[in-house]
């Protein structure tokens, strides 16, 4: 099958800021990220456990959401938590790029 059989909905190419990092909360979990900022998604982050291959597009309205993280990353409750506490201060308010 060649490229030319697709129909695309967008082929866009841009420049990202990639965070790494690596951290243990309390609960001994390690969380190995790589946290993409883009124009893309409202401003919300592309957030990605290396480990899992799990990823999620993220914002504060997500980390409010009761579950969420345990879900996506298939987290204990405390494990979670820790996740969300990081992603607090990572994730910010977010700012529409598009307008």
């Amino acid at each position: 099958m060649s490229a030319t059989n697709f129909d695309f909905l967008y082929d866009e190419s841009e420049d990202t800021i990639t965070r790494f990092v690596c951290f243990v909360g309390e609960t001994l979990q390690r969380f190995d990220l790589a946290i993409t900022s883009t124009n893309r998604f409202f401003g919300k982050k592309l957030v990605i456990d290396i480990q899992s291959g799990r990823s999620a597009i993220i914002g504060p309205d997500d980390l409010e959401d009761t579950g969420y993280l345990e879900h996506i990353f298939k987290l204990e409750e405390d494990q979670a938590e820790e996740l969300r506490t990081f992603l607090i201060e990572v994730v910010g308010m977010v700012q529409f790029t598009d307008i």
